[in-house]
């Protein structure tokens, strides 16, 4: 999932150190019709979940052969330009135009942000773009994709600008703590992140804009009434100009917390399964779950900072004349720090994908507990699956390394069995409610 948002994690990389925690992937897009995909009768009755079309099967299985190769070239790209001394050539350059230090950092990254772009150029257009279109998932035009992909360049070269002095100046001060002080300055950073990102850097993409549907808007409200929100924003983005999936999330810290809908769910969806997809967004937000993610991807990310450190301080001593630099404050060491970020980074990411599912499983029972309508949530999960041209069971390997929410069939059989309220038994949330 990254074209424009992967270069954007290799600044959150370097800033955050989670470059593979914190990138969860998002249910890919699908134009499989949603006719017929719930087989059950109306009511409550239980939802059954249809076998996946051939044409989900061949995007699913050929989507593992994308990501494996994604993942090769993850590591390939910044192997290159580190061990080939490319980069110190770059920092060369950055030099020779920026000369003071701070200029010199500035130029480099805007210098490693475009090379990388063009080394990722074909493998970014076939699987944010050819691919999509090739199986009729997307409506974004040519024009669409490359305005966001520069976007997300420009983006990319400001909070560098702005940021990755940071920590190559403790690295600078503190050769042997700065993994300590840049982790414990993840936590901070995040909560910015989280607070800008919605209203800065989101809107520069798409188009947020109030609910035009105003009798859903209220609903919606009254339901965040009854789950304790007060106060609650809900905003529709105009996603069907890039894609024909659908979704919704949660976003957004203190002032800039909201719940956004993709207008391509609400055209899919009906007004009670949209009202159980929005009592899951507001689980997370009533549980905690963004900033508890916070804390959580964060430790992460200073665990990975430490290894890290100690394997790039192996490479240095061996590689050192090879790569054109020998301390870790040489702006040049900027792909080596990559390189073994995406290495750590196969071992710390089912981590927190582990995490990822499990808040996602608990969203779900949040959404069962607080609309207390199981069939509305299943056909609202089999029509995501059936539209986003989803594969129900994964192999549990894969479900390991690549899911960051539950298996469909998964959620689809909670849906269909966990109905406490029927029986007396007391809800797992219910002290959240304001019935």
């Amino acid at each position: 999932m990254f074209s424009v948002l992967r270069i954007s994690c290799l600044l959150a990389v370097f800033l955050v150190a989670a470059v593979a925690v914190c990138a969860q992937e998002a249910p890919t897009p699908d134009a499989a019709p949603v006719a017929g995909a719930a087989t059950a009768a109306p009511g409550d009755a239980p939802v059954t979940l249809p076998e996946p079309s051939e044409k989900a099967v061949r995007y699913y299985k050929t989507g593992i052969v994308l990501w494996v190769f994604a993942k090769i070239w993850e590591l390939f790209v910044p192997a290159l330009l580190v061990f080939s001394g490319f980069s110190a050539r770059m920092r060369n350059l950055a030099v020779r135009i920026g000369r003071k230090w701070f200029f010199v950092v500035v130029v480099y990254w805007v210098l490693f942000v475009l090379v990388d772009f063009l080394l990722d150029l074909p493998l970014s257009f076939y699987a944010g773009y050819l691919r999509q279109h090739a199986y009729g998932l997307s409506n974004q035009t040519l024009a669409k994709w490359t305005t966001d992909a520069l976007l997300g360049i420009l983006v990319t070269c400001v909070f560098g600008a702005v940021f990755l002095w940071v920590p190559f100046l403790l690295v600078k001060r503190s050769p042997r703590r700065w993994w300590l002080y840049t982790g414990l300055l993840i936590y901070p950073f995040m909560f910015f992140m989280l607070f800008v990102v919605p209203i800065w850097v989101d809107p520069l993409f798409n188009d947020f804009q109030q609910m035009q549907d105003k009798a859903l808007e209220t609903k919606i409200l009254d339901l965040a009434e009854s789950a304790g929100i007060e106060g609650g924003r809900v905003f529709e983005v105009n996603k069907s100009v890039d894609t024909k999936a659908l979704n919704a999330y949660v976003n957004g810290f203190l002032q800039t917390k909201r719940i956004v809908l993709w207008d391509t769910a609400i055209k899919a969806l009906t007004e009670r399964e949209l009202l159980f997809v929005m009592a899951h967004e507001m689980g997370h937000y009533v549980l905690g779950h963004v900033v508890r993610g916070v804390f959580v991807f964060s430790t992460l990310a200073l665990v990975s900072l430490y290894v890290i450190y100690r394997l790039g301080n192996v490479c240095i001593r061996k590689f050192g004349g090879r790569m054109g630099f020998t301390a870790w404050h040489d702006v040049a060491a900027l792909p080596l720090f990559l390189f073994l970020a995406f290495v750590v980074s196969l071992v710390i990411e089912p981590v927190g994908l582990t995490y990822s599912r499990y808040i996602e499983h608990e969203a779900d029972r949040f959404g069962l507990e607080l609309t207390q309508d199981n069939h509305s949530a299943a056909t609202a999960f089999v029509k995501l699956y059936s539209e986003n041209l989803g594969y129900p069971r994964p192999p549990w390997i894969m479900k390991v390394l690549r899911s960051s929410h539950p298996p469909t069939a998964e959620r689809v059989d909670f849906c269909n069995t966990y109905r406490p309220w029927e029986s007396g038994e007391p809800l797992r949330y219910d002290d959240f409610f304001v019935r």
